[in-house]
């Protein structure tokens, strides 16, 4: 696929018919963009990164090198999938047996960062906002702002919407160091004060 005025892809990219590639968007070496998937604007797709059919992406989705996104995947807007980390599809795989109209579907909130190597067992939402850490092995849905670390993952905090974990006090409010906003803890939810 050559370049176009939209987007840019790498000689060594293959993109299928039928995708849907947002303005500025980046697709680096040998990255695999299959049929029927959406890809929004300002997107950064490394090497050797596979969106499967009817995956879609948010704009300014960033795809670290070595992520194959499967199908039942939706990432909304600002979502950072760290080097080589996994998603699944299937809850049950057998070589044997087809399932593929059995792809469980996932979740990943707005401005959700997934670290290195961890892993989204498919089926499961990744509320807003949402840290993974590296190698975290994600069985159950996450919380908006939660952070969670560890096989399988545990929450141990809350982050900020611009990655820092959050400190509450006795009322349950914590700052953010980096851009002052406030947030609210409160019955085990967190929410941004506006």
């Amino acid at each position: 696929m050559e370049n176009t005025a939209e987007y840019f892809a790498h000689p060594t990219a293959v993109i299928d018919d039928g995708c849907s590639i947002g303005k500025g968007t980046k697709i680096w070496h040998f990255a695999h963009i299959m049929p029927n998937c959406v890809i929004g604007n300002g997107c950064n797709l490394g090497q050797n990164v596979v969106v499967s059919p009817g995956v879609v992406l948010g704009n300014n989705v960033k795809v670290q090198n070595n992520v194959s996104i499967y199908t039942g995947v939706i990432c909304s807007d600002d979502v950072f999938l760290g080097p080589s980390m996994v998603f699944t599809n299937v809850t049950n795989p057998r070589s044997a047996v087809n399932r593929r109209d059995q792809y469980a579907k996932t979740h990943v909130g707005k401005g959700v960062s997934i670290g290195a190597n961890a892993t989204i067992v498919c089926g499961h939402d990744i509320g807003d906002y949402a840290f993974i850490g590296a190698g975290a092995v994600v069985t159950k849905n996450v919380p908006a702002f939660a952070l969670l670390v560890g096989n399988p993952a545990r929450q141990t905090g809350w982050m900020s919407e611009y990655g820092h974990k959050l400190k509450f006090d006795d009322n349950g409010i914590a700052v953010c160091p980096e851009s002052k906003q406030e947030y609210k803890l409160e019955s085990g939810v967190v929410s941004r004060i506006k």
